[in-house]
Parts: structure tokens; C-alpha cells; sequence
């Protein structure tokens, strides 16, 4: 069971579990199996056969039901079953205070996904979401680089995350599928705000929801107005997962597939670029110039460090500090919601290309 506040400190050894071992659980248990400062108490699947290999695989045990796995004592459990189950699996461990991080999405709706952070607050709960692009080594570089004053204020971002259809997850829309890894991004981004207008267009080719789906996202601040263009298809015939953010004072583009990012600096262009507006101003024939030579560009310092080890060293951390984890249920819910927003003003307007929705 969790232990007491009392005890929650940094080298404390933490029995953790999982509930799912299929694509994604298997390597939550091989990360809580080969982290330091913990021990991977068992796993549950709904096919015994298969907790059993990974349980074997570990030195662990396999369970029959979450029930029977929380009875053997856990601290932190992952929650990596469909989403749909997400809810059933999640809470007898929520009931017990014992700290869940459960995959993305928080929930298939808005309602489930209130109801489970309902459940996390009501029993003191440390509830983590998996959006798990957040520790993507490129993301890192670029919030490393804007802590250390790269200062950027969005005004427009693109985002374009494509692939070959897998024939995995065809039972939710594209939305919630591919895009609500970049929703949770972009909402980061903009402070956790949700977008105030969305409009939508999306199609079903494959499935019976949406295959591809574009979203134009606009955030009205204080800072000023941003705009994002969203794209995911699983009807491509190869991968691309880039964003490009232009901002005030700097433009970012990251390439997750290449684990690779630039940056573009205004203050570092700024006296070419006066340079070349005064040229213009006078009528100087500036043809024989090559854009790419007057702008300063910078490579993201990218490391190698494995995205979901990153992620489940932010949550245990936060488990044995009681402290808030870095993508909590607000989060989760914000990106069950606008993804639901999306899918809405898509279904609204089957026969148009757009609508706008504005939010709850």
C-alpha cells in the first residue's frame, strides 16, 4: 500500500506495478524492473499467459486482477490498458491513495477523465499522466534552451504528425490517437490555457472515425493572439512528426522522427536584418543575396536519454517527495477536452469543411 506522508523521502525503495503489458506496458515493467530504488512488485493482464512471460522476464509475479496487485503492497502503479478501460482499471488503486500513472489519454471523454481526477483529489492520490512527447529529447533541448532565455512568445506553430496506418487503436479517432500528443505540446506551451476557437475538418477512409483530421487552434492572451495548425493522418505512406513554432523573438522547428532542432534567434539576426529592410526601403536589388546566409541558426543541443525512463523518473520522484507530478490530471483533462473539442466540430459540420467551437 503507499506509504505515509512521513515517509516519503528521495531514497526510500518504492514497490511499484503494472496493470497492461502489451505494447507500451511491457516497458514500464523493464523500467521499474532496472530502476534503482525500485521493485517491481508484479504485473496484471487481461491475458494471464502474457503477465505471466513478463512477470518471468523480470523476476516478478503475475497477477490475475488489480485487486489481487494491490493487495500485495504497491506504492506506484502504470495504468496501461485501452482507454476505455482506463477508469475500471485505475480505480480500486485512486481508492487506496496509491499513485497512478496512467497512459495517454487520461480518458476517452471529458466526463471519465473528470470522474478519475475527481477520484485522485478525493483520495490524496498522486495522478500522473503519460504524455509521454513531453520527455522526447527534443522537447527537453527546446525547454532547456527557453529556460536559459530563449524568450519566445507564439504566434503561429504547425504541427504535421503522419504515419502509415497501423491497424492499432482503430476504435478512437485519429484525434485521440496520434494528435493528443501535440495537443498536450502546444497546450504546455500556451501556460496549460485551452484553445478559446477551434476549427475542424477530418474524414474516416479506413475506420469509422476519423483516419485524418486538421484542427486550426486559436488562443486569444494577454501576450496576443496564437494560432495553430494541426495535422494527423494514419493514412500516410511514411512517418513525419515535425512543429515549427514561430514566435516574437525566436522560430523553433523540432523533428521528432530526426531528433533534431533549430532555433532562430531574432535578437542574434537583428542587425542583418535592419541591414536588409534598409536595402529594401531604398529600392537595392537584393537578388543575388542567399536568405539562408543572413540568418544566424542554432542546433538544439539533443541528448539520447530514453523518453519513457525520463518520464517515469518525473513521476516516481514526485511519488516519493508527495509532490505534485509533472503532468498532472488538470493536464490530462485539458487534452481529453480539447481533443473532444476537435472531434466535435469535426462531426458537427459533415458536409462542410470547418466550424468553430468555443470552450466549455
Amino acid at each position: 500500500m503507499a506509504n505515509s506522508a512521513s515517509e516519503n523521502h528521495d531514497d526510500r525503495r518504492l514497490r511499484c506495478g503494472v496493470v497492461g503489458v502489451g505494447r507500451m506496458g511491457q516497458h514500464h515493467a523493464r523500467v521499474y524492473a532496472n530502476e534503482p530504488g525500485c521493485e517491481l512488485v508484479g504485473v496484471v493482464d487481461s491475458s494471464f499467459e502474457r503477465a505471466d512471460e513478463i512477470a518471468d522476464r523480470h523476476e516478478s509475479t503475475a497477477f490475475a486482477t488489480e485487486a489481487d496487485l494491490l493487495a500485495a503492497g504497491v506504492d506506484a502503479v502504470t495504468i496501461a490498458v485501452p482507454t476505455t478501460a482506463h477508469f475500471r482499471s485505475a480505480e480500486p488503486f485512486l481508492s487506496a491513495g496509491v499513485a497512478c500513472l496512467i497512459e495517454k489519454p487520461l480518458a476517452g471523454d471529458t466526463e471519465t477523465a473528470q470522474q478519475i481526477k475527481l477520484l485522485a483529489e478525493a483520495n490524496d492520490a498522486i495522478l500522473m499522466v503519460g504524455h509521454i512527447e513531453r520527455y522526447n529529447p527534443v522537447i527537453r533541448a527546446m525547454r532547456k534552451a527557453t529556460d536559459n532565455g530563449l524568450e519566445v512568445v507564439p504566434r503561429f506553430m504547425e504541427v504535421l504528425r503522419v504515419s502509415p496506418m497501423t491497424f492499432r487503436s482503430v476504435d478512437t479517432s485519429v484525434v485521440m490517437d496520434m494528435m493528443i500528443h501535440d495537443l498536450d505540446v502546444l497546450i504546455m506551451l500556451m501556460d496549460g490555457k485551452e484553445p478559446d476557437e477551434i476549427q475542424a475538418a477530418g474524414v474516416a477512409v479506413v475506420t469509422e472515425y476519423e483516419d485524418l483530421c486538421n484542427a486550426r487552434l486559436t488562443w486569444k492572451r494577454p501576450q496576443g493572439t496564437c494560432v495553430a495548425n494541426v495535422t494527423a493522418s494514419r493514412l500516410a505512406f511514411k512517418t513525419e512528426r515535425v512543429t515549427r513554432i514561430t514566435g516574437e523573438n525566436a522560430y523553433i522547428k523540432i523533428d521528432y522522427g530526426e531528433k533534431f532542432g533549430q532555433v532562430i534567434r531574432r535578437t542574434a539576426n537583428e542587425i542583418q536584418m535592419r541591414e536588409v529592410r534598409d536595402q529594401l526601403r531604398y529600392g537595392e536589388n537584393l537578388t543575388v543575396l542567399d536568405w539562408s546566409d543572413l540568418v544566424n541558426i542554432e542546433e538544439l543541443k539533443i541528448d539520447d536519454a530514453e523518453p519513457l525512463l525520463m518520464e517515469i523518473r518525473g513521476f516516481l520522484g514526485a511519488v516519493r517527495r508527495g509532490e505534485h507530478p509533472p503532468i498532472d490530471a488538470e493536464a490530462g483533462f485539458a487534452n481529453v477536452r480539447t481533443a473532444e473539442r476537435i472531434i466535435e466540430a469535426v462531426r458537427e459540420t459533415m458536409g462542410t469543411w470547418t466550424t468553430s467551437v468555443t470552450p466549455v
